[in-house]
């Protein structure tokens, strides 16, 4: 289907932002799962990549990044912040969700964000909990969410170092910036049993997937490079 035609399918204007038509179409994000896909070593799960590719990115960006959100790229969301890469968020999610792991889960996640992630968290579970420092980003995450009809988050404008003690344990955490090194009080507030994901390093960052067992010992293992904007403590002001 030609992009003029993909207008004339969808005429509704507000159907054509949400789902998106050329550059922001369903074609362009079949093509960036596809892409991911034939990146075998990466052994990413088959259920996130699904929900990657139905969940519209474009709505999570400015509109005049739009054309370039379903390339492998990190982009720019204000405040200093960036949206993750496609290939990063998958990583992530895969291997928080091996073994369909976080179906109707408890997660806790770190850093709002533009609300991409937390939609992707979504496809899986309706608790989750997300801690942003950012309040403005934090704001127009809610009603991005709230577009695609993704309402059952709690949110908290808070220090994201400091995690989230109320609602603790959590079976799985996503911390989205990078500690220069693990925070304690994430680790306090995993469950047992329970995984954590977060990149971790100041000059040079790695990926680190860490597991509580059920007698609260630590396993990590390290999923690769990684980048990210650093996991500052205090509210930004």
């Amino acid at each position: 289907m030609t992009v003029l035609n993909e207008a004339l399918a969808y005429p509704n204007p507000a159907y054509q932002q949400l789902q998106g038509v050329g550059l922001t179409s369903q074609r362009r994000r079949d093509q960036m799962v596809l892409r991911l896909e034939q990146q075998s070593h990466l052994s990413l799960d088959a259920d996130v990549l699904r929900a990657i590719r139905h969940t519209p990115r474009h709505l999570f960006v400015d509109e005049a990044l739009a054309q370039r959100v379903y390339e492998d790229c990190s982009l720019p969301i204000g405040y200093g912040q960036t949206l993750s890469n496609p290939r990063t968020v998958a990583i992530m999610t895969s291997w928080l969700n091996r073994d369909h792991f976080l179906v109707n889960q408890k997660i806790l996640e770190i850093g709002t964000g533009s609300g991409y992630q937390t939609a992707i968290l979504a496809w899986f579970s309706g608790r989750i909990y997300s801690v942003e420092r950012i309040e403005p980003l934090q704001n127009l995450a809610k009603r991005r969410l709230a577009s695609l009809d993704k309402q059952l988050v709690t949110y908290a404008v808070a220090d994201g170092e400091l995690g989230w003690h109320l609602f603790s344990p959590y079976p799985a955490i996503l911390c989205a910036a990078a500690a220069a090194k693990v925070p304690e009080s994430l680790i306090a507030q995993l469950a047992n049993g329970g995984r954590l994901v977060l990149p971790v390093g100041t000059s040079t960052q790695r990926l680190i997937g860490i597991e509580k067992d059920q007698y609260g010992r630590i396993t990590q293992v390290d999923l690769g490079e990684a980048q990210f904007v650093p996991l500052l403590s205090g509210l930004h002001e």
